[in-house]
């Protein structure tokens, strides 16, 4: 008991609701069926339906610059709406998507079905992060978004493991099986969400009242610490997440050679660790400055990329084995990165404009996902493509050090560093 009180404080114990409950059932649900597919979009394209690498991640740049203008769209609904009016249209669509994309072979049929899996599959986040603190008191956010990423890496690795019994590049319906059972999860992960639509409503003293009713984008664009934080954000996924899918199974296949079966046994060392260490580093970092911290994962990233890059260099099974703690590694810096950013934003942001800040902060996976694959591509046909990890690792850095100017533009209390308690 006393060693379940240390990883989860009573105190957070009494405020995980039954809808709650749901909320991280959905989380988990949900990448399950993400986890199935995850960093295959360019090996699909490229080695399976045999489009060209140029064409693959163009296809993924294009896809995440669709994605810019999804996000603002879905952030004025939310705050019209509510969340969860949103999420349950957005799982939906993407079922479809997902079946379209299953079945496509043609050129066109590909660009259609990527751009609507862009469509319906990127905007749920930022409305789930407004569900979330809607259902979470605000001094245990940070800990609630943290305990959600450690959902979001158990359903990967569990999808990552269930992905690599199936894939296989010389059997292309392995691929469409992944893929109709992501669509699968999303029909019940619609339903699930209708359960907690009594949260998800817009509130009403909000709509009534003629000043924050008015209020909109020019608010959220004129907070310039939400603005750094967005370009500080960008810098660290190009140097993370947005290169990690553009490029990281392309490099493991064909520039180390190794075959697609051990991207999932890799990832499954980079999801458990987060499972494993995720409530460990969520203690650690409690009171401690959020903008330091994130500095910290940058570090841990550049250490990720500078492993992959001697990996070149080694024997096979010595690299593979090096690739997988450099994954551990990468999954550290995301137990200190992944919590804290939503936490930020929701402290920045007024409950009215809420769903505006979080889909302006989605906005840094939007174009990282659009130019980390844009670097990848200029790389891999150039033939420059066993410098890339070195390239990635330095954007790392530089948004460590981008994090740490945006320190001085917060508070104590939105760097994490004061106590907020709730009054009753």
């Amino acid at each position: 008991m006393h060693f379940i009180n240390t990883l989860v404080p009573e105190d957070f114990r009494s405020v995980v609701s039954k809808p709650l409950k749901r909320f991280y059932l959905c989380t988990t649900l949900s990448c399950v069926g993400t986890g199935l597919t995850l960093s295959l979009f360019v090996v699909y394209l490229h080695n399976v339906r045999h489009f060209s690498v140029s064409f693959a991640t163009i296809l993924l740049a294009l896809t995440a610059i669709a994605g810019l203008a999804i996000s603002p769209l879905s952030g004025t609904i939310v705050d019209r709406v509510g969340p969860v009016a949103v999420i349950v249209p957005m799982f939906l669509g993407e079922a479809g998507s997902l079946v379209l994309w299953a079945f496509a072979r043609q050129k066109p049929q590909i660009v259609v079905a990527a751009l609507l899996l862009t469509f319906f599959g990127g905007g749920a986040w930022g409305p789930g992060s407004t569900l979330m603190s809607r259902l979470v008191p605000v001094e245990h956010r940070q800990r609630a978004f943290g305990i959600n990423f450690m959902l979001v890496n158990l359903g990967i690795g569990l999808g990552g493991l269930i992905s690599a019994t199936i894939v296989d590049l010389h059997h292309p319906f392995s691929f469409t099986v992944l893929y109709l059972l992501n669509a699968g999860m999303c029909l019940a992960i619609a339903m699930l969400y209708l359960t907690l639509s009594s949260y998800g409503h817009p509130l009403k003293e909000h709509r009534e009242d003629p000043k924050t009713r008015d209020e909109g984008w020019r608010e959220v664009l004129h907070d310039r610490r939400l603005i750094f934080y967005i370009c500080a954000s960008l810098v660290m996924m190009i140097g993370g997440y947005g290169s990690q899918e553009a490029g990281f199974s392309l490099f493991v296949v064909n520039n180390l050679h190794m075959s697609v079966h051990v991207i999932g046994i890799i990832f499954f060392f980079n999801t458990s660790t987060i499972v494993g260490a995720q409530l460990f580093i969520l203690n650690r970092i409690q009171g401690r400055s959020r903008t330091r911290v994130m500095a910290y994962a940058g570090v841990f990233w550049f250490i990720f990329w500078l492993i992959l890059f001697i990996s070149l260099h080694l024997p096979a099974v010595i690299a593979v084995i090096s690739i997988c703690v450099a994954m551990a590694i990468f999954a550290v810096g995301e137990t200190m990165m992944s919590p804290i950013g939503p936490a930020l934003v929701n402290e920045l942001a007024p409950e009215h404009l809420r769903g505006r800040y979080n889909a302006a902060a989605g906005l840094t996976w939007g174009l990282a996902g659009s130019l980390a694959p844009a670097i990848t591509a200029f790389f891999f046909s150039e033939h420059w493509g066993d410098y890339w990890p070195l390239f990635i690792g330095g954007a790392s850095l530089c948004g460590s050090a981008l994090m740490l100017r945006l320190r001085r533009r917060l508070s104590s209390r939105e760097d994490g560093t004061e106590l907020v308690t709730t009054e009753v």
